[in-house]
């Protein structure tokens, strides 16, 4: 594991969750930990200055983008999947390993001014990251980074976000 040793120290790997051969990395420590969230929220705001919102991919990356919006000052924006936010919304369609999904933003909550770093707890293939970046660029908005706490490395993750800056914390074998 190639994680700081305070982030490491609440980090928890289920084994074979939620399917046999799987190692998940239960971040349920970190948020429980405000000390370790503090550090983790410091660390992601780092070089992010100037910077207009904060768009936070659902689920996980709600919590750890909140934080972030609200220790860059800036406004949290929800990326959501279909049928969870009101009122005319905007979105993307992307493919997974078996079959697709959509990511959707509320019409208005960006514009061309903006400047945005995309927050998530795990960076694992890229293709929701990804879906993200297509989404807020849709608006005219400019993405700053991806920023996330892990890194999964071997899943390749980076590749989809070719030419956009990511940054993670740490890394853990994927």
């Amino acid at each position: 594991m190639t994680v700081p040793d305070w982030l490491g120290d609440v980090i928890s790997t289920v084994p074979d969750f939620p399917i046999d051969g799987i190692s998940f990395r239960d971040l349920s420590p970190l948020w429980a930990s405000p000390s370790a969230m503090s550090r983790a929220t410091v660390a992601l705001a780092d070089g992010a200055a100037g910077v207009s919102a904060v768009v936070g991919i659902e689920a996980r990356g709600f919590l750890v983008g909140m934080a972030l919006a609200q220790r860059l000052g800036v406004p949290f924006v929800a990326a959501r999947k279909p049928g969870k936010l009101p009122g005319e919304v905007i979105g993307v369609d992307y493919g997974l390993e078996y079959g697709s999904d959509r990511v959707e933003l509320q019409t208005g909550a960006l514009d061309a001014d903006d400047v945005v770093v995309i927050a998530d707890d795990v960076l694992a293939t890229g293709g929701t990251a990804a879906a993200v970046v297509s989404l807020v660029r849709s608006t005219g908005a400019t993405v700053h980074s991806v920023r996330v706490v892990l890194e999964l490395d071997g899943l390749d993750g980076r590749s989809p976000l070719e030419g956009v800056d990511v940054m993670a914390i740490g890394s853990v074998p994927g």
